[in-house]
């Protein structure tokens, strides 16, 4: 390391997910979504045009997969990679972050448990 310029682990992951939506993206793939209209479901202020390069530099970084179905007519799915799974415990712990504030008002006590608990299951949390 002496004599090398270092860059921060937390700035190259942030490089992988650094546009606005990445991160929604990723988690709504964890959560089942793979087509192209079934990211902007809750999402309405989330342009085609957005998507479009958002789910294209998530697959130049390696984090998803595109897969073109031959289908009648042609159907295109998304997926993450292996690479894209190891997100897991960060997109968790984005979630855990409100849910273990105990002044946010957001979530009753049960709602909260139910996330909680919801987000370790698809997850696959072991903790």
């Amino acid at each position: 390391m002496k004599g090398e310029r270092v860059v921060c682990p937390v700035d190259v992951t942030l490089n992988l997910i650094n546009k606005k939506w990445c991160i929604q993206i990723i988690r709504d793939m964890f959560f089942g979504k793979k087509h192209f209209n079934e990211f902007k479901e809750d999402k309405p202020n989330l342009s085609n045009k957005v998507l479009s390069n958002c789910l294209k530099e998530l697959e130049e970084k390696g984090l998803i997969e595109k897969l073109v179905l031959n289908t009648t007519p042609v159907t295109t799915e998304y997926c993450l990679t292996e690479y894209g799974k190891s997100m897991n415990r960060i997109v968790y712990e984005l979630a855990m972050f409100t849910l273990y504030d105990e002044n946010d008002n957001t979530y009753s006590d049960e709602t909260r448990n139910e996330l909680k608990n919801m987000f370790r299951e698809v997850l696959e949390i072991d903790y």
